[in-house]
């Protein structure tokens, strides 16, 4: 199963749902719809995260702001 997990939540509630949970972050970033998307670092704490927060799930594909890397030449 996949470590992540999109949810209708702001990323301060997740971050905080995680830590009071025990599950380690890999990854988290806002999305643009609203929500947060989340990585955990085992497919354990993201299955935990799916229980404690399944009225919350975001299901299917989501928007994503896009990732931008500036070229090492400047």
């Amino acid at each position: 199963m996949s470590r992540a997990i999109n949810l209708a939540l702001p990323e301060a509630d997740v971050r905080e749902i995680c830590r009071a949970s025990g599950v380690a972050i890999s990854a988290i970033e806002r999305l643009p719809s609203g929500g947060t998307r989340l990585v955990c670092t085992t497919s354990s704490g993201a299955d935990e995260i799916r229980l404690r927060l399944a009225s919350h799930l975001i299901e299917g594909a989501v928007d994503r702001f896009r990732f931008y890397r500036p070229s090492p030449t400047g």
